[in-house]
């Protein structure tokens, strides 16, 4: 029985299951929102808000601390530069887990889990799309219009020519 043993094991070993919250980290701090499974969300979410809790602190302990779980360089100044100054001044709670339905292939429960702050960056990308599909489905409008157009101007054509001189 696992009487208060806290934590899920997401049926790996204790150095895979490491490795895997490593990488999730790494992930969501660089790109801000990522897509998984819901227990790895939550799983990843505990592990998350604990290094930004350290981080926090701001010195060179807590950096090191922070260097020993994450192996990015970039993304360890991003995280001390850029996301603890914006997200710092709550009081924990920085993640956030969706919950998007079952995935097609195996029916896994799927999640997005975001940092708190930066959804507007998940907007932006969004609205980005929307306008480049937008620009995409203009372009294919007009060049149905034209094809569409000189399909007309090709059966005027042939229209004149059959009526052509008129016998008694």
């Amino acid at each position: 029985m696992r009487h208060r043993v806290k934590g899920r094991k997401l049926g790996r070993t204790a150095s895979h299951k490491s490795a895997l919250m490593r990488a999730l980290t790494t992930a969501l701090l660089k790109h801000k929102r990522i897509k998984t499974t819901e227990a790895k969300a939550k799983e990843a979410r505990i592990f998350i808000d604990k290094l930004i809790t350290k981080a926090r602190k701001n010195n060179l302990h807590s950096m090191r601390q922070v260097m020993s779980v994450i192996h990015d360089k970039e993304v360890v100044k991003e995280l001390f530069g850029e996301i603890v100054p914006k997200i710092g001044d709550r009081p924990g709670g920085y993640t956030r887990v969706i919950k998007l339905g079952n995935r097609v292939g195996d029916a896994a429960a799927m999640a997005i889990l975001e940092l708190v702050d930066y959804n507007d960056i998940a907007n932006k990308k969004a609205e980005e799309r929307k306008e480049q599909r937008d620009l995409k489905a203009q372009e294919k409008e007009a060049r149905k219009d034209e094809t569409a157009e000189t399909a007309l101007v090709e059966e005027a054509k042939v229209v004149e020519d059959s009526e052509g001189p008129k016998t008694k």
